[in-house]
């Protein structure tokens, strides 16, 4: 992991038939394009860019710190998973 990531938030649910992980951003804000790092434990899980955001069931642009979100991740991820803007 580059010492530049920041991490911003942690996966609390997981959908595993949407393949949808919910966040909540504890820190920093988040907008579509930008790209994270899902990590649990010593091991790294994956990379992804942020191609939709969802609060309520809604698309958004951006979320920011403290607002719970969905995001559709490219493989399944658990609760508890810290999440990093890179």
């Amino acid at each position: 992991m580059r010492n530049l990531d920041k991490q911003i938030g942690k996966v609390t649910h997981y959908y595993d038939k949407l393949g949808v992980a919910i966040i909540d951003l504890d820190s920093g804000g988040l907008k579509v394009g930008d790209k994270l790092k899902f990590k649990r434990g010593e091991e790294e899980e994956f990379n992804q860019n942020v191609e939709s955001l969802q609060v309520d069931h809604q698309q958004v642009d951006s979320v920011k710190k403290g607002d719970s979100f969905g995001l559709k991740v490219s493989q399944p991820t658990k609760p508890g998973t810290l999440v990093y803007s890179v």
